[in-house]
């Protein structure tokens, strides 16, 4: 006896958009704020306004000339020179901080971590303004020491300005990363350190054996974000360009070139192209520094 089988037609599956519909109000605002500016930059970097004729299509012309910029590369060499210099030392700094208040041997560490971090919460503006009275050379604390010890100082001229505003960022961001490290270090498990004491490992010991590398993920994040900063450069410079016009150019940055471009020059399509140029190579540097901290973690 033979029995022959019945095909049923498959079920469709409904997909069920519940999932879509509670990440809308995110998409939403991500699209609106991100996205958009993003799109429309890219927009007008491949238009240029002409005296005559208006809005003119160029496609790449404002890349090409952007290559050619004397001012543009001034401008990147130098918040390059200052991410090479400022960076390493300010995380550096933050790190031997967070070191010594995860040691438990500093007396006053609520106190100390809190001094340490206060910095981060003064606006950049009045950083700024902090700063520059202290740098100025004809008023502020540097003409108070120059009248009293008979001194030159003048923090803010052509070949100091970019370790001042160094400084200025260093004291700046120097707590917020110091905390990114001590919150790293805070979860390391005690088992660990009890092997280690077990093994007889002294106190560098433990920090280069096992406190750093628990913190690499740590570490790499920092320098992401300051990398991103150090190529947002801005509010420092432009700030106390009004102390040392000299010194401190339109364009001494690549984002107060581009602001100075749009808002005194009137060229809106060639900022355009400022901005997105540098979000490229931010990315693509950070991306850099990701990939390798990510391969130096998984060893």
């Amino acid at each position: 006896m033979t029995t022959t089988s019945i095909s049923r037609p498959a079920r469709r599956v409904r997909r069920d958009w519940r999932g879509w519909a509670f990440v809308a109000p995110f998409m939403i605002v991500f699209a609106a704020m991100i996205i958009a500016p993003v799109v429309y930059a890219l927009y007008l970097s491949v238009f240029r306004q002409q005296l005559i004729g208006g809005n003119e299509f160029v496609g790449l012309g404002n890349y090409v000339a952007l290559l050619q910029d004397a001012k543009f590369w001034e401008s990147l060499g130098r918040v390059s020179l200052f991410l090479v210099v400022q960076v390493p030392i300010m995380l550096v700094l933050s790190l031997v901080a967070a070191l010594a208040l995860d040691s438990a041997r500093l007396h006053g560490a609520v106190f100390f971590r809190i001094a340490l971090f206060l910095p981060y919460a003064v606006p950049g503006v009045v950083a700024a303004l902090i700063w520059g009275f202290i740098y100025g050379d004809q008023f502020g604390l540097t003409a108070s020491v120059n009248h009293l010890l008979g001194t030159a100082l003048a923090p803010l001229t052509n070949q100091w300005v970019l370790g001042s505003i160094g400084n200025v960022v260093t004291w700046e961001f120097m707590g917020y990363n110091m905390l990114i490290f001590y919150a790293s270090l805070r979860v390391i498990p005690g088992e660990l350190y009890e092997a280690a004491e077990i093994d007889g490992a002294g106190a560098f010991r433990t920090v280069f054996s096992i406190k750093l590398p628990a913190i690499r993920g740590a570490l790499v994040i920092a320098t992401i974000f300051s990398i991103i900063g150090s190529f947002q450069l801005f509010n420092e410079p432009n700030l106390l360009k009004q102390l040392a016009p000299n010194a401190i150019t339109s364009y001494f940055t690549p984002n107060m070139y581009a602001y100075n471009l749009s808002f005194a020059g009137q060229q809106f399509n060639y900022a355009a192209t400022v901005a997105i140029v540098m979000g490229v190579v931010t990315a693509v540097i950070a991306y850099v520094v990701q990939l390798r901290g990510s391969r130096k973690e998984l060893r």
